[in-house]
């Protein structure tokens, strides 16, 4: 039975609960799947994604086809199983319990329980792919995805760096995205760039838990962390 499948079965029995609120979905995915540990971490994740995504709607108060797509993009549902995607999300963007207490919630649920949790960066990253979809992360979802930031406490400079992947922020933006202080050794700016490469390796974020559909959104991150190092390296080298 695919991911999708036990995705789709589990939303069938959440959603026909007489509340369904954001603390039986939480519950449901810890009792349901308490027997495989990976599977619960990969139903999670997607679970989280699904909800907040819907929350983010909810904040910016439009969603977009071109949102709808970055969604896809992330998540190649198969047919027979959208009807029980949709179902969540309608679910999540009906609760009553307001983002924050979702990504509180999410956060326990997906989460190290340590600061700059790399699961919870993966959500971020995947939100902030969806939010950029129509060519721009308008004021909304800004405030939205900051808050989400800091609930999953995510530190402020790490998040500018999560930021700087997806909104060009001029001059600094290559070390910002590589998350480290201008004027370093170029030595130090190259050790800092393979760790980046390193840590997401689509290898390791698959062991971690994530579909494999995410896989596109850690070659944009790759794409974003090669370019800013290379951009640094020209200017060093014609400084």
């Amino acid at each position: 039975m695919s991911i999708w499948d036990r995705l789709g079965d589990f939303i069938t029995r959440v959603s026909s609960s007489t509340s369904s609120g954001v603390a039986d979905v939480v519950e449901a995915v810890r009792t349901v799947f308490s027997g495989d540990a990976d599977l619960r971490r990969r139903v999670a994740f997607s679970v989280a994604m699904i909800a907040l995504s819907a929350k983010m709607a909810k904040a910016d108060g439009i969603v977009t086809q071109d949102e709808v797509r970055a969604f896809q993009e992330i998540f190649e549902v198969p047919k027979e199983q959208t009807r029980n995607v949709a179902r969540l999300y309608d679910l999540a963007k009906r609760d009553i319990a307001g983002f924050e207490t979702y990504a509180e919630r999410m956060a326990q649920l997906c989460g190290s329980g340590h600061s700059n949790c790399v699961m919870l960066e993966d959500i971020l990253d995947g939100l902030f792919h969806i939010a950029k979809a129509d060519g721009l992360v308008h004021e909304r979802e800004g405030q939205f995805l900051h808050r989400i930031a800091e609930i999953f406490r995510i530190e402020e400079a790490h998040y500018q760096s999560i930021l700087a992947r997806h909104v060009d922020l001029g001059a600094a933006d290559p070390y910002v995205v590589l998350g480290i202080e201008r004027g370093k050794p170029f030595e130090e700016v190259r050790k800092r760039y393979r760790k980046l490469v390193s840590d997401n390796h689509p290898d390791r974020l698959i062991a971690r838990g994530l579909p494999q559909e995410f896989i596109k959104i850690a070659t944009s991150r790759i794409a974003a962390i090669n370019a800013a190092y290379e951009m640094i390296e020209r200017g060093l080298r014609h400084a």
